[in-house]
C-alpha cells in the first residue's frame, strides 16, 4: 500500500472506519492472514455493527484468495469464533468485531488453531507486514472481480452494503455457510448440572448486541430441558444502529437500564453484556452493580466445590481470590494482566479458570478462552446450590476483603507520579510484588499501581482486610499523591 495499514494494535485489530479500515484493507488483512499461517481453513463471523457484513465478506474474499477455505457462522459473538475454530478443528479464525468501541469503529479479534491467540510477537505484525506488501493493482482487480464490478463508496459502506458478492464467493467452491450454534450451546451448558437448578428469575440486558441470539438458543435448550429459570430481556433486539448507546456495561452512566429491570422484575439477579459479549457483567436482585473481582471469586469457588483445581487470577486485586481459592483447596497462581499472558499461563499450568477483573473469564475446556455466557450460568447454579442469593455471597465477600475498585489518573507525567509513590511507600512495604506494575503490601492493607502503555495514565487498585475505612483513608492519601503535579 502507499500508506501504512494503522488499525493493527498489541492483540487485535481495531480502526476508524474509512481513515484506518475498509473493504480493501480487510481484503488484505484476509490474503495476508492465509498466507502467514499457511491456513487451509478459516472460520469466520462478525458482530452487529453495519460494517461487520462487509468487511467480513471482503475479509473472507481475501481468505480464498490467500488459499484457505472459509466457514462463515453468520451473526455471532467473539466466544463463537473461539468455540467453532476448535471445535471445526480449523487453522485459525477470525471474529469481526469493535466490541465496545464508538460506532464509527470496527476491527478483528483473530486466533490461530486451537484458538491459540495472536498477538504483535506471535504472527500479527507479520500479517500487517504481507497485508501492506499485497500489489495495489492485484488487490484493486480481485475486489473489483468480487464486487462484480461496483464501485466502492464509503456511503454504502458505512450503511452496511457489502459490496463482495456472497454468489460470487461461493462460487469459488471456498466459501460455506455454517451454523454452529447448536454445538455452541451444548458446550457451554456443559460447564452446569441443569438438575441443580431451582426456579430463578434473570434480567438479561444484550445492549442491542449479538448476545441476544445466543441467549435465545440457550433459553429454547433449557425450556427443552425443564429448566426453571425465566427471562427479562432487556435491549434484546440486536440493532447495528445501537439506539440504547454502545454496549459497554463497564461505564457507570450504562447501568441504570439493567438495573431498574431488575428491580422493576423483581429478579433474582441481572445480565449485561459487552457489544461482542465475551464479557458479562452482573447486578444482584437491589439493581447492584457487582465488581468484577468479586465475580472472580465465586467462579473460582463454583469449580473448586466441583473438585480441587489450579485458579488463575490478576495482580491488580487477589487476597478475596486467594483466600476462597485456598479454603476450597484449590491452587492460587498470580498472573500478569491481559489475555494473551492469562491464556498462556493457563495452558501452561492446566488451570481449569483464569479471571480478571475487567469482567474477562477463561476456561481450560473453552480452549483457554474468555466467555460471557459461562460466567453466569455457573453463577445461578452457585445461587441454587448454596441456596444463597447472589448479594449476601458477594456481601460476604466485600465485608472481607474490601477494595477501591480501579482509579484512572490522567497525568501530564505518569513516570514522575510512580516515583513519588514509590518513594513514600516503597521503604514501608513488607511484600514487594512486581507481576504487573508494582503492588505493595503493609500487612492489613495493599495497592497495586499500573501505568497504562498507551497513554500518560495510571491505574490504583487497593484492598484491606476487612476494613472499608482503611481502604477509603488509603485510596485518598494514593490520588492526592498521585495527582499532585
Amino acid at each position: 500500500m502507499t500508506t501504512p495499514i494503522t488499525c493493527f494494535k498489541a492483540y487485535d485489530i481495531r480502526g476508524e472506519l474509512n481513515t484506518q479500515l475498509n473493504e480493501e484493507v480487510a481484503y488484505r488483512i484476509g490474503f495476508a492472514f492465509a498466507e502467514e499461517l499457511a491456513a487451509k481453513s478459516v472460520v469466520v463471523g462478525g458482530d452487529v455493527r453495519l460494517t461487520s457484513t462487509p468487511l467480513k465478506l471482503a475479509l473472507s474474499a481475501g481468505l480464498v484468495d490467500g488459499g484457505a477455505e472459509v466457514t462463515d457462522i453468520g451473526m455471532a459473538g467473539t466466544e463463537e469464533i473461539y468455540f467453532a475454530t476448535k471445535h471445526l478443528g480449523v487453522d485459525g479464525g477470525i471474529e469481526v468485531t469493535a466490541s465496545h468501541n464508538p460506532i464509527n469503529y470496527n476491527g478483528m479479534k483473530l486466533v490461530k488453531a486451537g484458538s491459540v491467540p495472536i498477538s504483535g510477537d506471535t504472527g500479527l505484525n507479520a500479517i500487517k507486514d504481507r497485508a501492506e506488501a499485497l500489489d495495489n493493482n492485484y488487490v484493486a482487480e480481485r475486489l473489483d472481480f468480487y464486487a462484480k464490478g461496483a464501485k466502492i463508496d464509503a456511503d454504502a459502506f458505512f450503511n452496511g452494503k457489502a459490496h463482495i458478492a456472497t454468489d460470487i464467493l461461493a462460487e469459488s467452491g471456498k466459501y460455506h455457510r455454517h451454523l454452529n450454534m447448536d454445538a455452541y450451546v451444548s458446550h457451554i451448558l456443559s460447564y452446569v448440572d441443569i438438575n441443580n437448578f431451582t426456579p430463578l428469575k434473570i434480567v438479561t440486558n444484550a445492549g442491542n448486541g449479538a448476545a441476544g441470539l445466543a441467549l435465545d438458543a440457550i433459553e429454547k435448550k433449557l425450556h427443552e430441558k425443564d429448566v426453571p429459570i425465566e427471562f427479562v430481556k432487556v435491549h434484546h433486539n440486536a440493532d447495528g444502529t445501537f439506539p440504547n448507546g454502545i454496549p459497554n456495561p463497564l461505564l457507570p452512566e450504562n447501568r441504570a437500564d439493567t438495573a431498574n429491570a431488575v428491580i422493576e422484575s423483581g429478579a433474582d439477579f441481572g445480565i449485561a453484556w459487552d457489544g461482542d459479549f465475551d464479557r458479562c457483567f452482573l447486578f444482584d436482585a437491589d439493581g447492584n452493580f457487582i465488581e468484577g473481582y468479586y465475580i472472580v471469586g465465586l467462579l473460582a469457588q463454583a469449580f473448586l466445590d466441583k473438585g480441587p483445581s489450579k485458579i488463575i487470577y490478576d495482580p491488580r486485586v487477589y487476597w478475596n481470590s486467594e483466600d476462597i481459592i485456598k479454603s476450597a483447596g484449590g491452587t492460587p497462581i498470580k498472573c500478569k494482566t491481559g489475555h494473551a499472558f492469562i491464556k498462556e499461563r493457563m495452558r501452561l499450568e492446566d488451570a481449569v479458570y483464569g479471571g480478571e477483573m475487567s469482567a474477562h473469564h477463561y476456561f481450560r475446556d473453552f480452549a483457554y478462552c474468555d466467555s460471557g455466557m459461562i460466567p453466569w450460568l455457573l453463577v445461578a447454579e452457585l445461587i441454587c446450590t448454596r441456596q444463597k442469593s447472589l448479594a449476601s455471597m458477594v456481601k460476604e465477600r466485600i465485608e472481607a476483603f474490601p477494595s477501591s475498585g480501579e482509579i484512572n489518573s490522567k497525568l501530564k507525567d505518569a513516570d514522575a507520579a510512580l516515583a513519588r509513590v514509590l518513594e513514600k511507600y516503597q521503604p514501608l512495604a513488607e511484600v514487594i510484588d512486581e507481576t504487573d506494575g508494582i503492588g505493595l503490601e503493609f500487612g492489613n492493607w495493599r495497592f497495586n499501581l499500573r501505568k497504562s502503555n498507551t497513554e500518560p495514565v495510571i491505574r490504583l487498585n487497593v484492598e484491606s482486610k476487612g476494613d472499608i475505612a482503611l481502604v477509603e483513608e488509603k485510596t485518598k492519601e494514593l490520588l492526592d499523591l498521585i495527582r499532585a503535579e
